[in-house]
Parts: C-alpha cells; structure tokens; sequence
C-alpha cells in the first residue's frame, strides 16, 4: 500500500470531540499536561545530535531470529487464559480469558508518514496482519507514528470490534474510515466494558502529536492500560517517563500477571517522555507486575543507543531486583504458566551501562530518585 502522507499526518480535533477533551482535567489552555512538569525532548540541538551522533550498532548487521507465526497457531485459546505474543517494538497481541486484543498495531514498513523515509523496520511482522485471530478489540495509546500506523489503520477499519484509544486520537481513526460508531475514546482512569472484560486507560508521562510544528503537539492525549478480567490482569504501559503514579496504577487495579513496559528508545535528552530501562524495573515493581516483557524496542531506530541495549539494560535490572523477566523473540509468546522465555536470541554487541548513560526523569521527590539510582 502507497502512503498517502497527508492522511498519514492524520486529522485535526475539532467540534463535540475537542469540546470534551477541553473538559478534561488533563487540559490545560491549549494542550494536554502530564501531572508533573515535562523538560521539551525535541530541540534542534538535539536533532542535530541524533543525526550526527550515537552508537555505530543501532541498527542491527543481519536478520533477525524472529518467530515466524501463521493464524492457524492462534485457533486454540491458551489453556490458562492469558498469553501474549510480542509482534515487535509495541504491538502485541493479548489473549486474556477469551478476549482477543491487538495493542498499538503497528504493520506498515516505516514509522513514518512517508513511503520513502524515517525509521525501517528491522524485522518483517512475525504474524502477518491479514492473519491475525479474531480481535474483540484494537487498543490504540497515543498517536506517535511508532504507535499509531496509517496503513495498518486502514487495513483493520473494515473489522466490527470497537477501537479503544485516549482522547482526540479517534479524530485520525475516522479520517483514516473507522466507523465513528466503534471509536472508544477515554481519559485517563476512564473504563470501557467488553463482556467479562475492563479496559481501563492509566496515566503516563509523555507527549502527542504527529505533525511538525509546536503548535500541533499535545492535541490529543496518551495512556497506558489495564486489561482485567475476573481470573487476569495485565497492564500495558504505553510510552511515558517515570512518574510517582505507577504507584497509584497498582494501588487501584493491580497487581497485575504480566506488565508491558517500554524498555527502549531512551536518552538523557528525553528524560521527561521515554523511561529507560532501569526505570521501567521500578515502575513494573509499583503498579505491582508479577512478569514483566519489555516492549519499545528492536524494531525500529529511534535512539541514539545500540539497539540490543534496551534489553541487556533491563536483564541486569531485572536480575538485581528479583523481577521475572521474558524475553521473547519477536513473534514469541508469553503464558505466565508456563516457563517465560528467557533465551538471549540477540547478539553480543557494545553497549552502555546504565551508569555510563543515565536516564533519571525530574521533578521526582527525592524517595523515588533514590530508588531509581539505586538501580544504576
């Protein structure tokens, strides 16, 4: 499919939707807010950093061992109610107790708006997205280009299952020919029944927006989200830096079975929106996660790290706090019953540490900084 990159831009919040999202006590004059102040991430200085600097292993050598999967494997629902299979970067598919759930569907050949340029996937999708099992459900956390694809978006239209999302980003949905009558849109703490299950959208600590300028950044909202049944939770932290409201997160609907959290795409510079590694060890520790999978890495370049450090980062945090870690190959998946997949399929290569390449987000009372440092 040829991208049509002024569609791909997406569509401007206006009328009965914008009316409530000003309604919202995330909205403040003009924009979304994070609930603690957020140090700008995109300068040219920056920009020019990431261009011209960063490891030379940031883009991997070869092909990648992913786990080539076909629809057929996905007939049988998993017999202890939960699994997910990691699709790459963010895209997951959630199984949980009869429920099928596509998070931040992302199948398109770049996370750009253009055919032509920005970041190539690493990895082809280890499922193709014409078999995919039956959805019940397509959730959506915010409208980076990473996140939220154009042409995925048009591909899974056609299908009859609501599309949960935060608030404003159903403005791009249905340019894009979602039917506006199965676009779900929530703020944060907001819930959507499906059956025996409830979505929730949680607060994260980042930013939106999908054109160029300042003025359309934070038009519509992010979140991460809880998936909770009767017999299972699982949390899916969406993209976000590290604030104290992980722990409110676990408080109200925690603990949770396994937990989705951004792992990569990390740097000094973007402290305030992306949580790194060790981070996101304490962030799975406050909303309460029994396992944890990193996401938000190997598939795209969009740091300046090498692309295995996200992962071997994590492991190491993993390991000196006790956490359950899996670490699938793109395409593998998860089931808490079963032993986690643990095999290291990526390559040794060069990487920093933590305490060579710190990410601390500010604004955090000093309790939480300690915590976090303790960690590096």
């Amino acid at each position: 499919m040829s991208i049509k990159w002024t569609a791909a831009m997406g569509a401007a919040v206006e009328g009965e939707r914008r009316e409530r999202m000003r309604a919202s006590p995330r909205w403040r004059e003009d924009r979304f807010t994070n609930v603690l102040p957020r140090e700008d991430p995109t300068n040219w200085s920056a920009m020019r950093e990431f261009i011209a600097g960063g490891s030379k292993h940031r883009v991997p050598k070869g092909e990648l061992p992913i786990l080539r999967r076909s629809g057929r494997e996905f007939a049988a629902r998993p017999e202890s109610g939960l699994r997910v299979t990691w699709l790459g970067h963010s895209t997951s598919l959630v199984e949980i107790d009869g429920h099928g759930l596509l998070l931040d569907p992302v199948f398109g050949p770049r996370a750009s708006p253009l055919a032509w340029a920005g970041p190539k996937r690493f990895h082809a999708p280890p499922l193709p997205l014409g078999e995919l099992p039956p959805l019940d459900a397509v959730v959506i956390s915010h409208d980076h280009y990473d996140h939220l694809d154009y042409p995925t978006i048009v591909q899974l239209a056609p299908l009859d299952v609501p599309f949960v999302v935060p608030l404003g980003v159903g403005a791009h949905l249905e340019l894009w020919g979602v039917n506006p009558a199965r676009i779900i849109e929530l703020d944060w703490w907001e819930s959507h029944r499906l059956r025996g299950l409830e979505i929730t959208a949680t607060p994260a600590r980042h930013f939106s927006g999908r054109g160029v300028t300042a003025g359309s950044r934070d038009q519509t909202l992010w979140a991460g989200f809880a998936l909770r049944t009767a017999h299972h939770a699982v949390w899916f932290s969406g993209d976000t830096a590290m604030f104290p409201g992980f722990a409110e997160i676990g408080a109200r609907l925690g603990p949770f079975d396994l937990a989705m959290v951004e792992a990569g795409a990390y740097d000094a510079l973007w402290r305030d929106v992306h949580i790194g590694p060790e981070q996101a060890v304490l962030a799975c520790q406050m909303v309460r996660a029994e396992v944890v999978l990193p996401v938000h890495w190997g598939t795209f370049n969009l740091a300046l790290h090498g692309w295995t450090e996200p992962i071997e980062r994590i492991v190491r945090a993993a390991r000196a706090t006790g956490l359950r870690l899996a670490t699938p190959r793109p395409g593998e998946s998860v089931d808490v019953d079963r032993p986690l997949p643990t095999e290291r399929w990526w390559p040794d290569l060069p990487w920093e540490e933590a305490r060579e390449a710190a990410v601390v987000s500010s604004a955090l009372d000093a309790a939480l900084e300690q915590r976090i440092r303790a960690l590096l």
